[in-house]
Parts: structure tokens; C-alpha cells; sequence
């Protein structure tokens, strides 16, 4: 697979937002991925630029090394989106957001909305206790198992 390719590749992971692509051609295979964390697009990771039959030891290191460079987690309890979506505090722009840090929460109150294929989905708390923090910025992309919210 040639450079411009390989660049063209990259830029539609960026453009794009999605979190992963793996591509195999001619025997070559290709993995661009993506992190994100709170406040927006962390570090990307390149990797495999490799034939095939070589692929499979550098793909098995990968995710050691991307999970050291995780940023540690507050203590308690992690809410995690159920889906792909947009994240929303509140019902709509002018609205005030369902949840601040400091809240008591019940299980079952309403957290955030995700926006899946038009479809508006309300997260609700799957535990009682204070939001601690949270972890993801209003309209930003969330991806399925990605923590939302830390309730202590």
C-alpha cells in the first residue's frame, strides 16, 4: 500500500471520528486507532504497517501499550454508554443538563441523552450515589462501553 494511501486513510479516521480501522490488502495490513478521553481526541496510534503473516505479534502488543498511557479513573462507580452516540447533558441546547457533579442520584434518574441514528436514548443511573464526576463533554462522540460518569 503506497504513502498517499496510507495518508488518505488517516485522514478519513480523523474526519470521520470513528475509533478504529483495520484494512487488509495484497497480503499487507493496515490498523489505525484512535483514543479519546474527556476532553477530546487524545493520542492517535498508528500501527501494523506490516505484511500479514507478520501482523499478528505487533497487533498483540498494541493494547498493552495503549493502556498504560490511560489516564487513571476516580474511585467509584463507572456508568458506561450502552451504544456509539452523541452525548448530551440536557434535553435540548437551552435546557438545563439532567445531572451536575454534587447531584444524589437514584437508580433509574436520567443522566444524559446519547443520540444514536436520530434516535435520542436516555442513559439512566444503574447505581445510587453522588456524581463524583463526568467524564465526557456535551455533543462530543461516545463510544459503547466508554465511561460516562463516576458515581461514588
Amino acid at each position: 500500500m503506497d504513502l498517499r494511501k496510507l495518508k488518505k486513510l488517516i485522514d478519513l479516521v480523523e474526519e470521520s471520528g470513528i475509533a478504529e480501522l483495520e484494512l487488509t490488502e495484497e497480503g499487507e495490513t493496515v490498523r489505525i486507532s484512535r483514543n479519546f478521553t474527556s476532553s477530546g481526541p487524545a493520542q492517535q496510534h498508528y500501527a501494523n504497517y506490516a505484511p500479514a503473516q507478520y501482523a499478528v505479534a505487533p497487533q498483540a502488543q498494541a493494547p498493552q501499550a495503549a493502556v498504560a498511557e490511560v489516564p487513571a479513573v476516580e474511585e467509584g462507580h463507572a456508568v458506561k454508554s450502552p451504544m456509539v452516540g452523541s452525548f448530551y447533558r440536557s434535553s435540548s441546547p437551552d435546557a438545563k443538563p439532567f445531572v451536575e457533579v454534587g447531584d444524589t442520584v437514584a437508580v433509574g434518574d436520567t443522566l444524559c441523552i446519547i443520540e444514536a441514528m436520530k434516535l435520542l436514548n436516555e442513559i439512566e443511573s444503574d447505581k445510587a450515589g453522588v456524581v463524583k464526576k463526568i467524564l465526557v463533554e456535551n455533543g462530543l462522540a461516545v463510544e459503547y462501553g466508554e465511561p460516562l460518569f463516576i458515581i461514588g
